[in-house]
């Protein structure tokens, strides 16, 4: 099955992808940075391309993909920040759709924020899947279930050409752990720490974590304890002496990339990169959940045909 990544940001999903054992293609994104630590660490080629723009769609349809897989920008749905549901950003997300539409792979699979369930582009996007004869899968997954250590909640949503909606559904919740993976349980005893900062979104939540459960979500910003830090009530330490902040490594452990995975550029970039990247481990569920789909439906079709 050849598959193509689209707004691959610096290779979660395509490894996570090629772990269960597809053949990514190509890929494509338009950050320059992305794109660099992408080619350190993949074989097939990867394209500074925007695709916001229609002239880009001939180049990704030269590779006759049979699936494509992707995450548009989630900066508009996001909790973080101001949401801007007609901003860029969110049209990229029917720009997506719009991409399936013209090249019709077999397979999709797109990856947002949890958020872009109470959007209006959400609708806009499954309208144009659906009338391009996809059926549809659309779930929120927690990561922490899934084989990584961070309490992350994605949208994930696979479309099949000529299946009923909700065709997955029953692959992509099997396979969960019992409990979230927390960080000691995934580290060993390779941290030399047991509680860590975590600079969060608004000093009204917490920023000191223990290893002892799982890591809040690992965003694109990671700065030191601030020397004014006030100790906030849900902490899980009040003594700043023994925290520490996780070094760059460390978080793209956290989002499940591996120890040989490299990440070059600024200390800013390579945060950015990790924060906005999908984990390995959770892109890999849905892969393999995929594959699953298939190999049942296979042994269903030989059993037809035998009988």
């Amino acid at each position: 099955m050849k598959v193509v990544d689209l707004f691959s940001g610096c290779g979660g999903m395509s490894l996570g992808f090629q772990n269960a054992g597809f053949s990514i293609n190509a890929a494509f994104d338009n950050w320059k940075h992305a794109v660099d630590v992408y080619k350190d660490n993949f074989d097939h080629p990867i394209f500074l391309k925007d695709l916001s723009n229609s002239d880009v769609d001939n180049d990704i349809a030269r590779f006759s993909p049979n699936m494509i897989i992707g995450g548009p920008p989630c900066q508009d749905f996001s909790i973080a920040g101001k949401r801007n549901e007609n901003g860029q950003r969110a049209n990229l997300t029917r720009r997506y759709a719009e991409i399936i539409q013209k090249i019709r792979p077999e397979w999709v699979v797109m990856e947002n924020v949890y958020n872009i369930t109470r959007s209006k582009i959400l609708p806009e996007t499954l309208d144009i899947l659906k009338r391009s004869g996809y059926g549809i899968t659309q779930l929120v997954l927690d990561s922490s279930y899934l084989g990584v250590p961070q309490a992350r909640k994605r949208f994930f949503l696979v479309a099949h050409l000529y299946s009923e909606d909700d065709f997955l559904t029953e692959e992509l919740l099997s396979n969960h752990s019992i409990k979230p993976l927390t960080v000691k349980e995934y580290f060993g005893n390779k941290l030399d720490t047991e509680y860590y900062y975590m600079h969060p979104r608004s000093y009204q939540r917490r920023a000191i974590f223990s290893v002892n459960e799982p890591s809040a979500t690992i965003r694109g910003i990671n700065r030191p304890i601030p020397q004014n830090y006030v100790i906030h009530s849900a902490d899980k330490s009040k003594d700043i002496s023994i925290v520490r902040a996780l070094t760059t490594k460390e978080r793209s452990y956290i989002q499940t990339f591996p120890e040989n995975f490299q990440f070059n550029g600024s200390k800013t970039a390579m945060e950015l990169a990790i924060g906005n990247a999908v984990p390995v481990k959770m892109a890999e569920h849905v892969a393999n959940s995929i594959l699953r789909y298939i190999e049942s439906i296979e042994v269903k079709s030989n059993y037809e045909k035998r009988a």
